[in-house]
């Protein structure tokens, strides 16, 4: 067995890098998307997920040329060849949105509109009384009142129209 001082001074080479790179962030990126399957976790998980994946492509494109021999051997095989197709496969579909609403930048337009909207109306879409709104956000020290629209509320208090939809619809 090498002692560390050997190890340290060996150059890097693309396995040395590739191979536990390419697991760190597989297990990154497992994790973060299973708990987005079933809608666990919040704060920045899904950005995380999101940016993260960039190192996992990296890796996993560093660990592929490193073992191009076996690779090429896998996609040869009938099982290697049929995920392959198989992934391709899913790939291709998933550019479709087969009637559900998929569009990229939805919410945008969908969080604008709720900003815009008096505490009343958001009330009616959570199917509770207005002073019941009021008074989520009077005990986070916000002043506000039923007709005032969330982004005049956040505007007089200093906070972002997104951070007052938050307390609004997730409740702590």
């Amino acid at each position: 067995m090498q002692n560390t001082t050997d190890m340290a001074r060996k150059p890097l080479t693309l396995r040395g890098w590739a191979t536990p790179l390419t697991m760190g962030s597989f297990f990154l990126m497992a994790g973060t998307g299973s708990l987005m399957f079933f809608w666990f976790g919040s704060g920045l998980l899904a950005v995380v997920h999101r940016w993260c994946s960039w190192i996992f492509l990296v890796a996993a494109g560093g660990h592929i040329a490193a073992n191009v021999r076996p690779f090429k051997n896998h996609l040869k095989s009938g099982i290697g060849a049929a995920s392959a197709a198989t992934f391709l496969l899913f790939f291709g579909l998933s550019m479709w949105s087969w009637g559900l609403v998929t569009k990229p930048g939805l919410m945008k337009p969908v969080i604008a509109t709720l900003a815009d909207a008096p505490l009343d109306s958001l009330a009616a879409l959570k199917r509770e009384p207005p002073d019941t709104l009021v008074a989520i956000l009077r005990q986070r020290g916000i002043g506000a009142t039923a007709t005032q629209s969330v982004r005049d509320i956040a505007l007089r208090n200093g906070l972002d129209p997104q951070k007052i939809l938050g307390m609004i619809f997730v409740p702590r």
